[in-house]
């Protein structure tokens, strides 16, 4: 069923982008690829008429579905009927259709981004990070694999084609040579297009007041950013990102700056929330790598005269890197936390980890889910502390940000995975 789906999907797709002709920019890497699609989409926004991915429709199911505007039938051949219909309408009558389309690919396997290019050809490709220890590696048996398969998004771009990669990470910049596309890149480093510089996090008495600042640098232009709200230096790089894609389509950075303005970090992405017995939360449950772990807990470290409670759940989908990074995990716990709240198996590797490094045993707590971890974290909470939650999105670690932020009843607005499908898991 879900072959015969995948084959209809594409055939729609194809007669969509034939029709239409938009501008097609593809995202992926191994972090950050929907902050990144979604600042991207923000910045267009100001002047372009733009789709992009709905929730996590990046593989070879909602790509397709991105491009015919529609969301998933389910399960239900009625519902998937539907679709096609609307698809086929979209084809033989002439309706309003979007100027770009910003897709953000997944590539869990080898072949998946070659059978996204099969359909999709991209007008810009950008690539966010893959990282030293990448995330969805099951089935790579390397970080150099993953870096080819993602290098297929800018292969076949034409030399007026735009690769937006960012060079502050060795693998991206080592594939730069494979394209023949018009490279801007962005990131911290001296040597790149688009720079960020002066970047701080600024803490506030009133946490939900803090936020980041930064400055984008491009061709002798300086444009400060400010951002409240918004936690983390890795939090910069899609607005970095969307700054170059923006630059590439000739917007100017007045313009830019003001489609940034709008960009919000999406849910789960190092979002402040209000928590129990005046507490603050630090939610970054969408997902987890090697990488954001660490740059969250970085962050957390700046929140200084508080106590610090840090509760991570496993990152999954590592491989043979599973048991080191969590144990390195676990290092740069014990040097930032007051507390440890590890969920999981493999966290496991974390917590005996902080132990070794000299975290006191009697601070340190071991669960197999998260919801075992929900009342002894209540119980261990006090008034100013900071709570950091993480894990990869199999953990379900936002169950405890729900259980213990100030206002539950707003866990549809502020909380991943909230939709029925999850909530019945």
């Amino acid at each position: 069923m879900k072959k015969i789906i995948e084959r209809i999907l594409k055939r729609l797709a194809v007669d969509v982008l034939q029709k239409y002709k938009p501008k097609i920019i593809g995202v992926t890497g191994s972090m950050g690829k929907t902050s990144t699609k979604e600042a991207i989409f923000a910045v267009l926004s100001a002047k372009f008429f733009v789709w992009r991915n709905v929730k996590n429709y990046n593989n070879e199911i909602g790509v397709p579905l991105t491009i015919l505007g529609q969301e998933s039938g389910g399960r239900s051949p009625l519902s998937w009927l539907i679709v096609f219909l609307k698809a086929l309408k979209l084809i033989f009558f002439k309706s309003e259709y979007p100027q770009i389309l910003i897709l953000e690919m997944g590539a869990d396997k080898p072949g998946d981004i070659e059978y996204l290019m099969s359909f999709v050809n991209p007008n810009a490709g950008v690539i966010t990070g893959i990282g030293e220890v990448p995330v969805h590696v099951e089935f790579f048996k390397s970080a150099a694999q993953v870096a080819r398969e993602k290098s297929g998004l800018i292969k076949f771009l034409k030399e007026d084609d735009s690769a937006i990669l960012n060079f502050d990470d060795k693998l991206v910049k080592d594939i730069a040579s494979k394209t023949k596309g018009r490279i801007l890149s962005y990131g911290f480093s001296e040597a790149v297009d688009v720079r960020a510089t002066n970047y701080q996090l600024n803490i506030a008495l009133d946490p939900s007041l803090s936020g980041i600042t930064f400055k984008i640098e491009y061709d002798g232009k300086v444009m400060p950013i400010r951002k409240e709200g918004i936690f983390g230096q890795h939090q910069v790089y899609p607005m970095l990102a969307a700054c170059a894609m923006g630059l590439a389509l000739d917007m100017n950075l007045a313009e830019i700056a003001e489609g940034l303005r709008s960009y919000r970090s999406p849910k789960g992405r190092l979002q402040m929330i209000e928590g129990i017995k005046s507490t603050w939360i630090l939610d970054d449950t969408y997902n987890a790598s090697p990488a954001a772990t660490i740059s969250a807990l970085e962050t957390l470290v700046k929140f200084e005269g508080r106590r610090r409670i840090v509760v991570l759940g496993d990152m999954l989908e590592l491989g043979e890197f599973t048991e080191s990074a969590h144990r390195l995990i676990g290092e740069k716990v014990s040097e930032c936390a007051d507390y440890f709240f590890a969920v999981g198996d493999r966290m496991e590797f974390a917590a005996e980890s902080a132990k070794e490094k000299g975290m006191k045993k009697q601070k340190i707590f071991w669960f197999e889910t998260a919801d075992g971890a929900r009342m002894p974290l209540q119980m261990t909470m006090q008034k100013g502390d900071v709570i950091l939650i993480k894990g990869s999105q199999g953990m379900r670690m936002e169950k405890i940000v729900e259980e213990i932020m100030a206002h539950p009843e707003k866990a549809g607005e502020l909380l991943v995975r909230q939709e029925a499908k999850w909530k019945n898991r």
